[in-house]
């Protein structure tokens, strides 16, 4: 399934309520062990910096029968130190990653390919307390 997102992709929607638009780029690494995605945001700060930026890398545990997903980005230095791994056990066209934070809280990415069209669509959401928030509708484009 993730042969299918490899390659270069235009992601398009709302994130935190904004109109957004990324580049991402997908490519095997490390022996075809691992799918790197590179995700920059169009949209630049004051500096000139891209507002957003992320790593993501995703791979297999055969221990588990599981994908792992770990994701670094912009918004804090604490991506390693937390040992967040987001895990999804495929569903149809789905991977519903769900990345279990230190502070209890929730991360739902659900990661749905459309075969049809060769696009793919992000859910993500957030959960405190047992409250759960639309956090980003996004869709991949492949450029």
């Amino acid at each position: 399934m993730l042969d299918q997102l490899v390659g270069k992709w235009l992601m398009q929607g709302t994130i935190a309520g904004n109109e957004t638009r990324h580049d991402i780029e997908a490519k095997w690494v490390l022996g075809h062990y691992y799918l790197q995605l590179n995700e920059v945001s169009r949209e630049m700060t004051v500096d000139g910096e891209p507002e957003y930026e992320a790593t993501v890398l995703i791979g297999w545990d055969d221990t588990s029968d599981q994908y792992v997903c770990l994701w670094l980005d912009n918004t804090g230095g604490s991506g390693l130190s937390s040992g967040v791994i987001g895990r999804a056990k495929r569903e149809g066209n789905q991977l519903p990653f769900v990345f279990r934070l230190p502070d209890e809280s929730i991360i739902y990415n659900t990661f749905t390919r459309d075969p049809d069209n060769d696009t793919w669509e992000w859910l993500i959401d957030s959960e405190e307390n047992g409250q759960r928030k639309i956090f980003a509708r996004v869709k991949l484009i492949r450029q």
